[in-house]
Parts: C-alpha cells; sequence; structure tokens
C-alpha cells in the first residue's frame, strides 16, 4: 500500500463549505499523511477555517497555498499544489465534496503505477446542502451513507456505495462509463502527473480536468473507476462563473488532445 500521499483540496471562497469538508478528513478510516489547501484566491475567511482546523487537529499535517485572485485560475494552483508536494500520490476533491469515511483507503488500496483512479460525485440539493451549513456537522448512519439523504435515482444509491467494498469494486469494473480524469474525484502519482506537464492553465471553467485527464491516458496511464466504492457527496451552489465561450473552447481544446494523441501542454508546469 502507498504510504506517501496527500488529498488535495481546491478552494475559492465558500469558507463554511470548506469547513464541513475538512470534517470529512478526519472522519477518514485511513488518513493522508499531509492535507494541502490549493486555494485560487480566497479572503481571510478561508484561512481562518485553516487554522482553526490546525489548532483543532495537531496530528494533521495541513498546508495552504494560496495566489492572487486574478479569475478562475484553478489548474494554476493544481500545478503549484502538485510542484510543491512532497509526497508520491496525491488525491484531489475540491472544497464542495464530502468524503465518504473510506473514500481515502480506496483511493490508497487501488493505486498503481500506469493507471490514475477516477471516480464520480452524488449532488446533494440545494435544500439539504443549505440544511448541513446550517447544522454545521457531517454525520454519517450506520451504513456509512451520509445521515438524513435519501437517494432521488438508482444511480445515486449505488453511488453511495451501500453494500462491502468488493461488490461495489465489481460496479466499478463493469461501468461502461469513460474513464475520464474527474478533479472533484481522482488520484494518481505526482511523477506521472508531472510527466505530461501537469495541468493546462490557459483552460478556464468546464473540462480542464477532462483534458488532463486525456493527455494522461495518451502518456500510457489508464483511467480506473471508483465510481461506486469512493463516493463523495457535492454541496450545491450557484454557478455564477460559467461562461459558454469558455467552454467551447475548451470541448475544443479536449477534443484536438484526442484527436492528435497529445500528451504535454505548453501552458503547465513548465512553460
Amino acid at each position: 500500500m502507498i504510504e506517501n500521499t496527500e488529498l488535495i483540496i481546491t478552494c475559492y471562497q465558500k469558507h463554511d463549505y470548506l469547513r464541513l469538508v475538512l470534517q470529512t478528513v478526519v472522519q477518514q478510516e485511513l488518513s493522508p499523511v499531509s492535507v494541502c489547501i490549493a486555494d485560487d484566491g480566497s479572503g481571510c475567511a478561508v484561512r481562518e477555517v485553516v487554522e482553526t482546523f490546525r489548532k483543532q487537529h495537531p496530528g494533521y499535517a495541513v498546508r495552504h497555498i494560496w495566489q492572487e485572485d486574478l479569475g478562475f485560475r484553478k489548474n494554476t494552483i493544481l500545478n503549484k499544489a502538485v510542484t510543491s508536494s512532497e509526497q508520491q500520490y496525491l488525491i484531489f476533491i475540491d472544497n464542495d465534496c464530502l468524503m465518504h469515511p473510506n473514500f481515502v483507503r480506496r483511493h490508497v488500496e487501488l493505486a498503481e503505477r500506469n493507471f490514475f483512479l477516477t471516480g464520480s460525485l452524488i449532488r446533494l440539493s440545494f435544500q439539504f446542502t443549505k440544511d448541513l451549513l446550517l447544522s454545521g456537522n457531517v454525520v454519517w448512519n450506520g451504513k456509512r451513507t451520509l445521515k438524513g439523504w435519501r437517494p432521488r435515482t438508482y444511480s445515486e444509491l449505488l453511488k453511495s456505495s451501500p453494500l462491502n467494498v468488493k461488490l461495489m469494486s465489481i460496479l466499478d469494473a463493469c461501468s461502461p462509463v469513460r474513464k475520464s480524469w474527474a478533479g472533484c474525484n481522482s488520484s494518481g502519482f505526482r511523477d506521472e502527473i508531472l510527466a505530461v506537464n501537469g495541468f493546462d492553465e490557459t483552460m478556464g471553467y468546464g473540462g480542464g480536468d477532462k483534458e488532463f485527464g486525456v493527455r494522461m491516458k495518451n502518456s500510457g496511464v489508464k483511467g480506473r473507476h471508483v465510481r461506486y466504492s469512493a463516493p463523495v457527496y457535492h454541496l450545491e451552489h450557484d454557478r455564477a462563473y460559467v461562461d459558454q465561450r469558455v467552454q467551447r473552447e475548451n470541448g475544443e481544446k479536449i477534443r484536438r488532445a484526442r484527436r492528435e494523441k497529445r500528451v504535454w501542454t505548453k501552458h503547465g508546469v513548465t512553460r
């Protein structure tokens, strides 16, 4: 089992969301060696949440890397997080994703050279998200599903990993869904990420993770699902930053990376 692991949590504002996500860090059955808050320009409220967490949980190695707020630059802060990490294996989520208690363990147990792991998310309703934020507590029931949550579809039920991990891993193996890198739930070896020059920093919101995953596959690093065995619950929110023009441009970059079998980006870690 890989021992040198870091959990990278990308973050922009939403300090109250981050506070809940950090609760699920403490609830993990297997803790990462370190936690990185990759902050795309948040204000002081996020820094206060991080400092409070450090004081309350001194046993966790937490680093907070920050960059100036110049618009959506998630891929830039991700590259900074990857290059500055001292760990061998990196697990990625966002600061609106609550991790199932088995989340880190599952990613670590399946870590294997020439593979990246990719999962999915369960979207919580606005009302359930509001209730969680008001309560300030993340609680799991006896079956390790989020307390008070009810699946709206059969797909959501399966994604909540309701059965033992061996049975859920069968669904992972059988899933026909394309194995695309998912920024909210993926992991890989640091050196294999750097081998494709990391994330393309020219990409705005919508598809930057998928373009990176395409290049990873082109380099020989294949995807493997943890859709049903490593759940995250997504805290819902508005998306005022969505730009359809940027999304169309990103879509073309993804298609070009597939078509031209690109491995390297000119706009990544090394310029």
